[in-house]
């Protein structure tokens, strides 16, 4: 029973890279399409800027989960709130008052999530043995 759970294991962490690098080439293409529209269109936006943000952010988080082997829970929180911004920039004109307090709260709540986890991570850090 050992041999196969050896061998179950081995074979998720090969899907999971997999995944992995699939997700990474992923979005290296989407960031090639991206700087080919904005070559095309001769124009940068911030709504173009922040998409790279948040491509570069997925690379970023893809890196560290490679490299650690665990997910930092911060790095899809700031993708979130830089996808809401990214949002609320695109659809401004034609987003309503309330909808645009609702996203602002989104984000706002989002940031306190960030702070409440890094507050925690620093008050009651986890322990050294690896057993987390």
């Amino acid at each position: 029973m050992k041999e196969v759970n050896k061998i179950g294991h081995k074979l998720i962490k090969i899907v999971e890279v997999v995944g992995l690098i699939i997700i990474a080439i992923s979005t290296v293409i989407a960031i090639g399409i991206e700087v080919t529209v904005m070559v095309e269109a001769k124009t940068v936006t911030l709504a173009d800027l922040l998409l790279l943000f948040i491509y570069l952010e997925v690379l970023t988080m893809v890196a560290m989960y490679l490299e650690s082997g665990k997910l930092p829970v911060r790095m899809p929180l700031y993708i979130a709130i830089v996808a809401l911004a990214r949002y609320m920039i695109l659809d401004m004109k034609d987003l309503g008052q309330w909808r645009i307090i609702e996203i602002a709260g989104a984000i706002l709540l989002i940031a306190l999530a960030v702070l409440v986890h890094r507050y925690g991570h620093l008050k009651l850090p986890y322990e050294k043995d690896g057993n987390n």
